[in-house]
């Protein structure tokens, strides 16, 4: 094999939340380390925090998309040029936007909107117009709805509702949600219920409510039931009809049939199992575990963990794959006022190969290319 081979840089983009900061990060496959190229800084008010969290690289790999999460009360979504990093616009979103990504049949921005603001109640996807940076339209989904993610076809965007259990489909043409499953139970849902926002809110509440009283009669009327399995994210397989959601409550990913719109395994994992990626060859399911400061490295054919890796220090977050599926870029929020941290992590040997240090709470990470 020819030494190019082994002389590729791969690029990252990583957010740090409590700097108001987003990090290009170069990794030199050959030396096998990682530098931070370039710090962007993304705040717009210099006394305050205000949070970039999801981040996410076009599908050309032209732009950069960023959501900054503690708004007033609105969060907002800024759109960068890939390469010179200028600032090229802005939309405003919902509660605490979260994670996105754009369909490649449709062309919109789907980011959900995490809501932690006040009262736990149902929120929403805003679909963005990443041309004109505007927002198209909110479609209501459940509690702290988190793990934007489109499936290859660019046909359907999948998000799971953090404290409802739910995981939500939308029609990424219609802009309605298409299907939906009570993870819990295992159960479908009649898209129907989710109507016009307030009346979703007011529904699901009296539901949950209703079903509380009903198993136990002396529950308090008016408490909010909260799911078990606390579903933190979902990855669509790139060619199977399957579909991988974190459960981070239950410490276990559950396999969704798509066809059957099912549960159809569940695999124990690390504790508190937060972010996922799968490999673009489909071999490999890689999850972070919050709770163990560790990386999981899964093979989705026999359903086993290969390797767990620890990672730098605590807090593992998200989790970014390079095209050619040979590496794992890992963002760990660190303790404190310790700084954040990317570690990488080579997939064919199931080690962590590299690491570098960032701004403060490292959470949002997106692949941009190998060159």
């Amino acid at each position: 094999m020819s030494g190019t081979a082994y002389s590729q840089k791969y690029y990252v983009y990583v957010t740090a939340e409590s700097d108001d900061q987003v990090a290009l990060i170069a990794f030199d496959s050959k030396k096998q380390t990682a530098v931070a190229e370039k710090t962007i800084n993304v705040g717009y008010k210099p006394a305050d925090i205000e949070g970039p969290h999801g981040i996410t690289v076009s599908p050309d790999g032209k732009n950069w998309y960023l959501s900054i999460a503690h708004g007033n009360p609105e969060g907002f979504l800024y759109k960068f040029e890939t390469g010179t990093d200028k600032f090229l616009g802005q939309a405003t979103l919902g509660l605490f936007p979260a994670s996105m990504q754009i369909s490649t049949a449709s062309g919109f921005l789907f980011c959900v909107n995490f809501n932690l603001h006040g009262e736990m109640k149902p929120s929403s996807v805003s679909v963005v117009d990443p041309v004109s940076m505007t927002e198209v339209t909110k479609v209501p989904i459940g509690t702290m709805p988190h793990g934007s993610r489109i499936s290859a076809d660019g046909l359907r965007q999948y998000s799971v509702g953090m404290m409802s259990g739910e995981l939500f489909e939308i029609n990424t043409l219609s802009l309605k949600v298409s299907r939906i499953l009570n993870l819990d139970k295992n159960e479908n849902i009649d898209p129907q219920m989710y109507g016009k926002m307030d009346m979703r809110a007011s529904t699901h509440a009296d539901h949950s409510m209703h079903e509380m009283h009903n198993q136990n009669p002396g529950a308090k009327m008016g408490a909010m039931v909260h799911s078990k399995i606390k579903p933190t994210w979902v990855m669509p397989h790139p060619s199977k009809p399957l579909i991988y959601v974190a459960g981070n409550g239950s410490d276990e990913i559950l396999e969704i049939n798509s066809d059957t719109w099912k549960i159809v395994n569940r695999m124990k994992t690390g504790k508190a199992p937060y972010n996922l990626d799968i490999t673009p060859d489909g071999t490999k399911l890689i999850v972070s575990y919050k709770g163990d400061g560790a990386t999981g490295i899964w093979d989705l054919e026999k359903h086993i963990e290969l390797g767990r890796v620890s990672n730098t220090t605590k807090g593992t977050h998200g989790v970014a794959i390079s095209t050619d599926s040979k590496y794992a870029f890992i963002s760990v929020e660190g303790i404190g006022g310790e700084p954040g941290v990317m570690d990488v992590i080579d997939l064919k040997s199931l080690k962590k190969v590299a690491h570098v240090a960032i701004g403060k709470q490292a959470g949002g990470i997106a692949f941009w290319k190998i060159k």
